[in-house]
């Protein structure tokens, strides 16, 4: 007993010292907790209210514990009543069933306004947001600025103040984008391009990273946020244009390749990259500002069209045999 006590005892004191040392590494601070834009500071008060409501459990039932392996240990001179035929108490039923409901529901009622709430982008009146499109690699990131043409990898720049919306996919395996300071994480995925709107309330820099495995150098997928001035935005954007670094498709096909990579700038690259990878990967392109109803055809000439496509398709289909002997081949060969 002894000798299980104490290998007992090293145990949690390993796991302690191993905790310390993982979290000395956070550079102080837990970056989740340190919310330094709307989005995040939405999910970290969401933290907050989940901590506080599993505490209102977690606390009472280990102290509970604690009372129940001292006061009814087995020891000489135990007064603790026994009862060995009880078995039911309503009072005791409608505690450890209904507090935990009324916290399950408390906490998804906050979940779904929050949730919804972020959903739905703010309305900008008085700056015009900016657009950045993003493309998780094997391994590194790349990021794009339609509105500037200019591109990035490993690293991005972001006016503080701003709204930006990202749009993003995956040339690679399946990853997940995530700026801990900014919001939470959405994935990136071949096919697909998602949607994921972030701000910076104030200047600094920023620690992004990938959160999902993909091979062996996953853990070198980060990139470093700057968040700064309008004005210094500006300055940084014509500081790219003027280095005459183009991204070729074929320089894309060359950065696509698996590897690691050191942080880059290109002064240009082709318009239609970013669609060419999702349509690539047997996508579309989502564009969420526009409606069902512009997949109808514009206008009656059109549909006018597509019904007599339709008519001469179906003519030609009319003329076939489908009893045919080379009909009866082809359903013996797939037996």
């Amino acid at each position: 007993m002894k000798k299980s006590s104490k290998l007992r005892g090293l145990m949690l004191l390993i796991t302690g010292l191993a905790g310390v040392l993982l979290l000395s590494g956070c550079e102080g601070k837990f970056v989740v907790f340190d919310p330094q834009g709307p989005v995040a500071e939405t999910q970290y008060r969401l933290i907050i209210l989940s901590a506080i409501l599993c505490a209102i459990v977690v606390i009472p039932v280990l102290a509970i514990t604690a009372f129940i392996v001292i006061r009814y240990r087995d020891k000489p001179g135990n007064t603790a009543p026994y009862k060995p035929h009880w078995d039911d108490s309503k009072v005791l039923e409608v505690l450890w069933w209904g507090i935990p409901i009324i916290i399950i529901g408390i906490l998804g009622a906050y979940t779904a306004r929050d949730t919804y709430g972020l959903a739905k982008k703010p309305v900008v009146t008085d700056v015009k947001p900016i657009k950045i499109q993003v493309t998780s690699l094997d391994w590194k990131w790349l990021f794009q600025y339609p509105d500037q043409n200019i591109a990035t990898v490993n690293y991005v720049h972001i006016p503080a103040g701003v709204q930006v919306d990202f749009e993003l996919t995956s040339d690679a395996p399946m990853n997940s984008f995530w700026i801990p300071q900014l919001g939470g994480q959405e994935y990136t995925m071949p096919g697909m391009a998602m949607s994921l709107w972030l701000q910076a309330d104030r200047p600094g820099e920023y620690y992004g990273t990938g959160a999902n495995f993909t091979g062996k150098d996953f853990a070198h997928m980060r990139f470093n946020v700057v968040a700064e001035s309008q004005a210094d935005f500006n300055k940084w954007v014509e500081s790219v244009k003027g280095s005459n670094n183009e991204l070729t498709k074929a320089g894309y096909e060359t950065l696509a390749t698996p590897g690691q990579s050191d942080e880059q700038s290109f002064s240009s690259y082709p318009s239609d990259l970013f669609d060419s990878v999702v349509m690539k990967n047997g996508g579309h392109h989502m564009d969420m500002n526009k409606d069902e109803d512009s997949k109808a055809p514009a206008n009656s000439d059109d549909k006018s069209k597509s019904d007599t496509k339709e008519g001469h398709d179906m003519d030609d289909m009319s003329g076939m045999d489908m009893n045919n002997s080379n009909s009866s081949e082809m359903n013996h060969n797939h037996q």
